[in-house]
């Protein structure tokens, strides 16, 4: 067995299920990002350029898994994640966060409102996307229990 990298897992798709993904940020070209790097012939990503557009997408549509950024105007991700956890219709739908704080209080204060996973920028995105696949094998796991 040789010790060189396989360099075909270069590219294949992580995310593998079929999964629709809301990707809620105020920078158009980490939304581009995500559309290209999370989207896979089975896994769909829709983007929302703050927290109350985001929302109102969620309550609108069907959604397996949000992205959420916690500076954004309008609505802030610490007030989205408040606002999806106090919603008996979303409060059980993953909260992935990608963001550029990387401070105590700010990790802290997004896992008290209720994130379920926490990532900072700049993204790795191959890494971001195993991240997402273990959330939403674990969010199912839970439902099925």
């Amino acid at each position: 067995m040789s010790d060189a990298p396989d360099k075909s897992r270069a590219y294949t798709y992580v995310l593998l299920d079929s999964v629709r993904i809301l990707v809620v940020d105020d920078d158009p070209i980490h939304c581009e990002f995500a559309r290209v790097y999370l989207s896979t012939p089975t896994a769909e990503v829709e983007t929302a350029q703050n927290g109350a557009e985001g929302l109102r997408k969620l309550r609108e549509g069907q959604f397996d898994l949000v992205v959420v950024d916690l500076e954004m105007p309008v609505m802030n991700g610490f007030q989205m994640i408040g606002a999806i956890r106090s919603d008996p219709a979303l409060r059980h739908l993953p909260v992935v966060i990608v963001t550029g704080l990387e401070d105590m209080d700010s990790i802290d204060r997004a896992y008290d409102e209720g994130a379920t996973s926490f990532v900072t920028k700049p993204v790795n995105w191959r890494l971001l996307s195993y991240q997402l696949r273990y959330v939403l094998r674990a969010q199912k796991q839970a439902a099925a229990a």
